[in-house]
C-alpha cells in the first residue's frame, strides 16, 4: 500500500509518464492523464486502443512503468515523485476521459523521493521504497 502522504501527493497531479515495450523490445514512454483511486491507477484517453502503448501490451508485455513527478522549486532544488513497477490490463469503465477501454495499472513496488521527507538528507538522496502485495514477481 502507499502510505497517507503519497495517495495525497498521487491524487493531487494529473500527469503521469509510462513506459511500455513493443514486442521486439523497443521502449516507449509517452505522457498519460491518470486517476488513482488509492490502489490502483487508471490510464485512458481519446482511443486508446490506436496506442503503441495499447498494441504493446496486448502483444504480451503487461509489465510497465508509471512515473508522477513535479518540481516543486529550482532553488531550492526540489524534485518529488513516485515511480511504479506494475502490470497493466485493460478495462472497460467510465472516467475522466468517458466511457470506453481504460488502463488499469496494479502497482507491485514502487519508490517515492520528497514525499515523505525532504529529498535530500544529510548530502544523499532520500528515497522510501514499498513492495506491494501482488503475486507478479
Amino acid at each position: 500500500m502507499f502510505t497517507e502522504k503519497e495517495t495525497a501527493y498521487l491524487k493531487s497531479q494529473h500527469l503521469a509518464r509510462i513506459a511500455t515495450v513493443s514486442e521486439d523490445g523497443q521502449p516507449d514512454v509517452m505522457p498519460v492523464g491518470f486517476e488513482f483511486d488509492g490502489q490502483v491507477f487508471y490510464v485512458g484517453g481519446h482511443n486508446p486502443t490506436h496506442t503503441r502503448k495499447y498494441t504493446n501490451i496486448r502483444a504480451g508485455n503487461a509489465r510497465v512503468a508509471l512515473v508522477v513527478d513535479d518540481l516543486v522549486s529550482v532553488d531550492p532544488w526540489h524534485p518529488r515523485g513516485v515511480r511504479i513497477y506494475g502490470k497493466a490490463e485493460f478495462v472497460e469503465r467510465e472516467g475522466q476521459f468517458g466511457s470506453g477501454v481504460y488502463m488499469r495499472i496494479t502497482p507491485r513496488v514502487s519508490w517515492s523521493w520528497s514525499v515523505e521527507k525532504p529529498a535530500f538528507t544529510e548530502g544523499a538522496f532520500a528515497v522510501n521504497k514499498i513492495a506491494h502485495n501482488t503475486s507478479e514477481s
